[in-house]
């Protein structure tokens, strides 16, 4: 119990300073500009076509040297439509050193991947990873959806991604610049809308 204290104050240790950066985008035409950067970069654009749904969080801000974190908002929709909010925080151990911004899509393939997710907490693992689109973007968003990789800038982005447990996940990296070789894992809340 000690432990997973350490690891809470930890995270907002690393990610309160971050925390004003990912409220700056908490209006609805934000979220629409993130839809759309997706939509317009690569594969990432024919997930809206197939998903059952998504979440978006325009953006993320994450930190850290030897320990860091990341902490984000977003939305949920279920068949194009808003149904709730998200929040997402994450914990990282490693060599990692610096910041960065990005912005994050996680497509739901089926109902039921949207309900394991939607239930009210739900966490990816330390293992998994995202596709980044942008050149110089992070591979590894330690999130439990695609891998693949990428070339060009945003708006011509090649990506290579599929479904993995019924979840995919892209990233946009927005600024700021991080080395990381580091194991972390998110968490995220879900809330429906009122």
């Amino acid at each position: 119990m000690k432990l997973r204290n350490l690891v809470y104050f930890l995270v907002l240790l690393f990610a309160l300073p971050l925390a004003n950066i990912a409220q700056a985008d908490d209006d609805s035409e934000s979220y629409e500009k993130t839809i759309k950067a997706f939509k317009d970069a690569g594969e990432s654009g024919k997930f809206f076509d197939s998903a059952y749904g998504y979440a978006v969080f325009p953006t993320i801000g994450k930190g850290g040297a030897g320990i860091g974190g990341a902490i984000g908002k977003g939305r949920v929709y279920k068949k194009g439509e808003w149904v709730g909010d998200s929040s997402m925080i994450q914990l990282s151990i490693g060599f990692q050193l610096g910041g960065q911004v990005y912005s994050m899509i996680i497509f739901f393939e089926d109902e039921r991947a949207f309900n394991e997710f939607t239930k009210g907490e739900f966490e990816f693992s330390a293992q998994a990873t995202a596709v980044a689109i942008t050149a110089g973007a992070s591979a590894q968003a330690s999130t439990q959806g695609t891998s693949g990789g990428v070339s060009g800038g945003r708006g011509t982005a090649e990506t290579a991604g599929k479904y993995t447990k019924g979840m995919a996940v892209f990233t946009v990296a927005r600024g700021g610049l991080m080395y990381e070789a580091a194991l972390a894992g998110m968490k995220f809340n879900y809330k429906p809308k009122k």
